[in-house]
């Protein structure tokens, strides 16, 4: 089992930067790729960022990509999203999934999900 609890979110103004973090606990060396989705109430739960399993490859949705960057610091176990330029429509609960077998973008890939953290984006 693998325990995911994220961390950092809150509320910032339109254009400021903002750092999110999943602290990962249990068998994490099992895991082969880790991402960030969002999700926002009434919306399909949303693709963001993601990473193997050492964070060398990194693939990002069109809508965040140049703006966001996903690492991992594996000493510690953590995920990482830095949010730069941030806009109203990134508002969103971000929540931090890993995968055991695969790589990709699916969220039917995932076997572990943390609860989230609320990222607010006000104009």
């Amino acid at each position: 089992q693998v325990q995911l609890e994220e961390s950092g979110g809150g509320l910032v103004q339109v254009g400021e930067s903002l750092r999110i973090a999943c602290s990962s606990s249990g068998r994490t060396a099992s895991t082969v790729s880790m991402a960030w989705f969002r999700q926002v109430p009434g919306k399909v739960r949303e693709f963001v960022a993601g990473c193997n399993s050492g964070g060398t490859v990194t693939y990002y949705a069109d809508s965040v990509k140049g703006r966001f960057t996903i690492s991992r610091d594996n000493a510690n176990n953590t995920l990482y999203l830095q949010m730069n330029n941030l806009k109203p429509g990134d508002t969103a609960v971000y929540i931090c999934a890993a995968s055991r077998y695969l790589v990709g973008t699916n969220e039917d890939i995932f076997d572990y999900w943390g609860q989230g953290t609320q990222v607010t984006v006000s104009s």
